[in-house]
């Protein structure tokens, strides 16, 4: 299904494309025209962490940062296409020694106050935490991604997300001839009908035959009175099947799991002053699921420039704010030393690409 750019306001408006911009993101937002960018993508400062040498994260308490955040968050709203997506990575904070969720607070906020639906959080686990020596909790070694969408028609392409090229390869290994003997054994053992094992061994068999054949990865078989019921036990598909035929039978083909998780190092770039940069890898992963080659990707907190690197190297556009002059100047020199992939420039807002969308 094709979707055009719903940017018939201020549609002759033009865009700085691939430019990181110095001053404050709320003024320079507010000069994007509605519904011009596929992707918002950023790592706001979070709440009393650091000093970023000025702008946000410094606020009296969480709500009066939160409100803050919102304000701009609306408009990261308003400029995001219909079928695009907007990503918040927000840290938390102890104080006196409780932890004030202050990113679940900002999320719960966002959805009531900006008219968005949270699709997911996706975990960032850091391999190397900063190294504490806590006596009384634990080290913190995640951070939510929180993934909104304005509509159901977002882009999602689930495939191109921890793609095979960049995951561990499967295998090869021809499966064992004794794959699945153990479940005949539990047919017999059953409180099945005659007429129930007997179809029970047949589809076994068949199945078995199939993993051999290389046809299906692997499967699970489940025996009324042997196993439990589906989890939840609702009535659905394998629980009818549990109950009308004594057993069913579960087909995997192999495919990795789209877990809702990153793993990656937590990242140093020399001579970049900035003190919390965030890795490329996550926002390259989120690129790949988000937005397709030649979107317009925006991050009203570029910093360190992690986002204008990963789009760079990925083949999409970027825009960039910050407000801090010698950060701004640190993510241009950085992204000046990326490889780039060809892209055209877009001249206005309603050249912006179409999408062939792939909805999740």
């Amino acid at each position: 299904m094709q979707y055009t750019p719903d940017n018939t306001q201020n549609a002759g408006k033009s865009l700085p494309i691939d430019q990181i911009l110095c001053g404050d993101n709320l003024e320079l937002i507010q000069k994007l025209p509605d519904c011009s960018v596929h992707l918002v993508i950023t790592s706001p400062p979070y709440f009393q962490q650091r000093d970023y040498g000025g702008g946000m994260g410094n606020e009296k308490d969480a709500d009066e940062y939160i409100a803050i955040l919102l304000r701009l968050f609306c408009e990261c709203v308003r400029v995001v296409r219909n079928d695009g997506s907007i990503v918040f990575n927000i840290g938390d904070k102890y104080e006196d020694s409780n932890l004030l969720l202050v990113p679940y607070q900002f999320a719960l906020a966002a959805t009531k106050t900006c008219f968005v639906k949270l699709v997911n959080e996706i975990t960032w686990v850091k391999r190397n935490p900063t190294p504490r020596q806590f006596q009384r909790r634990l080290v913190s070694s995640t951070e939510p991604f929180f993934h909104f969408v304005k509509s159901d028609d977002y882009f999602y392409d689930l495939n191109a997300f921890l793609a095979e090229e960049r995951m561990p390869k499967q295998s090869s290994k021809k499966a064992s001839t004794k794959v699945g003997q153990r479940y005949f054994e539990l047919i017999a053992e059953s409180d099945l009908s005659e007429k129930e094992k007997t179809a029970a061994r047949r589809e076994l068999t068949e199945v078995i035959q199939e993993v051999i054949q290389g046809q299906t990865h692997s499967f699970r078989m489940k025996i009324r009175g042997i196993h439990a019921e589906p989890f939840g036990g609702q009535i659905g598909g394998r629980t009818l099947q549990l109950k009308n035929k004594g057993f069913t039978i579960i087909r995997m083909h192999g495919n990795k799991l789209k877990r809702d998780m990153i793993e990656t190092s937590v990242a140093t770039v020399k001579r970049n002053k900035h003190p919390a940069i965030y890795p490329v890898e996550v926002v390259e992963e989120l690129l790949h699921l988000l937005t397709p080659i030649g979107a317009l990707v925006l991050d009203p907190f570029m910093g360190s420039g992690s986002t204008a690197v990963a789009c760079k190297k990925l083949g999409r556009h970027y825009i960039g704010y910050d407000i801090n002059a010698e950060y701004c100047e640190d993510a241009r020199q950085r992204v000046s030393e990326t490889p780039s992939a060809s892209l055209r420039l877009f001249e206005s807002s309603d050249e912006i690409p179409t999408l062939n969308n792939s909805i999740g």
